[in-house]
């Protein structure tokens, strides 16, 4: 890793007493960075990340909660553009050492790439049977207008939530602008508005007004086995975004880089692509070779079905995957969580056509 982007070992607050209250459930806060955690000083104006000491100075509310928090913070906050796979194992080496002291973990995280760790907790995580809901906002907490308060306290009591002593959350989830959703199937679609995210092929989860109201349907039920958490990832993918005019030299450049395991390759609308001879010569060229090409489409709802159209009819016949409804960024981290779990293409491909974390509706 990089030493100028890395980051300090997580180490937990050394006081957190402020921010404890007996009885009721329990819910580890972690801070990675973003927007969210940063603070205008008073002095020199500029944002600096936000002290976990002070938690309860800036939002009193939390101190109405029936809810034990404790709070794990990284030394250097990292901005979400530089989030990376290290990362990732990070969090989860730290819910695997928290897991049977809390009954919810919350994530702060920054907005721009929330959705990939989202989808990659939920794949590293085996056996989840507990919240984890990552959370952010698009002004920091420190500034009057700031969406962070709603999203922290809300998040906090959905990752406290239980019914008869259970959990009413067991999956990975995001939470942003009175909205839960599954974290698999989410993509960040505004920059500017508070509600940034959308999970346009699976309902969302919960709504907050006067009430949460759970769409108890749509939830990941709990399977009771022990937690298993998964830290080998393969980073040797790359994502192929086709465009009218794309040419065979920038496609075979991609496909032969060294080391390639996996393409995920946007297509248009269904799983749609060009009928060129050369283009489907260079896909069928890297999948003899053992590269895995999974199709999703470009579009932000919906899903492949490849052979609908004469356009994609030769992707089946050359052993290209239908990704169904999967969102991009499940695509990419689900390649990663098993493309390090196995070296078998059969297997991956197999897998890739099955829902294992409810991150695509099979069709």
């Amino acid at each position: 890793m990089n030493k100028k982007k890395s980051i300090s070992n997580p180490v937990q607050n050394g006081n957190t007493s402020a921010l404890e209250k007996s009885g009721g459930a329990s819910v580890l806060l972690i801070y990675t960075g973003g927007t969210i955690g940063m603070m205008q000083d008073a002095k020199s104006g500029q944002l600096k990340p936000f002290d976990f000491k002070q938690l309860t100075d800036q939002i009193p509310e939390l101190q109405k909660f029936d809810i034990k928090l404790s709070s794990v913070s990284f030394e250097v906050p990292i901005d979400s553009s530089d989030m990376q796979p290290s990362v990732w194992v990070e969090l989860v080496n730290i819910i695997k050492e928290n897991y049977s002291k809390v009954d919810g973990f919350v994530i702060l995280h920054g907005s721009d790439t929330m959705s990939f760790t989202a989808s990659a907790l939920s794949f590293m995580l085996e056996n989840l049977n507990k919240p984890v809901i990552l959370t952010g906002s698009q002004l920091p907490i420190g500034t009057i207008r700031t969406d962070g308060k709603e999203n922290l306290i809300t998040a906090i009591e959905i990752a406290g939530a239980k019914v008869n002593g259970k959990p009413v959350i067991s999956e990975v989830c995001i939470y942003f602008e009175f909205q839960l959703y599954r974290g698999n199937r989410t993509h960040k679609f505004n920059a500017e508005h508070f509600k940034a995210f959308q999970s346009s092929n699976y309902p969302i989860l919960a709504e907050a007004g006067v009430y949460i109201k759970y769409n108890q349907s749509a939830l990941m039920p709990p399977n009771g086995l022990k937690l298993k958490t998964h830290t080998e990832l393969n980073q040797n993918i790359v994502v192929l975004k086709l465009f009218p005019g794309i040419t065979s030299t920038v496609v075979n450049a991609i496909l032969d880089i060294k080391n390639l395991r996996a393409v995920v390759l946007e297509t248009f609308g269904s799983g749609n692509c060009t009928t060129e001879p050369w283009f489907i010569k260079s896909l069928q060229k890297a999948i003899q070779k053992g590269v895995i090409i999974l199709n999703v489409t470009q579009c932000n709802a919906g899903a492949v079905v490849q052979g609908k159209y004469a356009t994609s009819a030769e992707l089946n016949e050359i052993g290209v995957v239908s990704g169904n409804d999967i969102t991009t960024e499940a695509a990419i981290t689900k390649l990663m969580f098993l493309l390090g779990a196995t070296k078998s293409t059969t297997a991956v491909e197999k897998l890739l056509k099955t829902n294992i974390r409810g991150e695509v509706t099979v069709l």
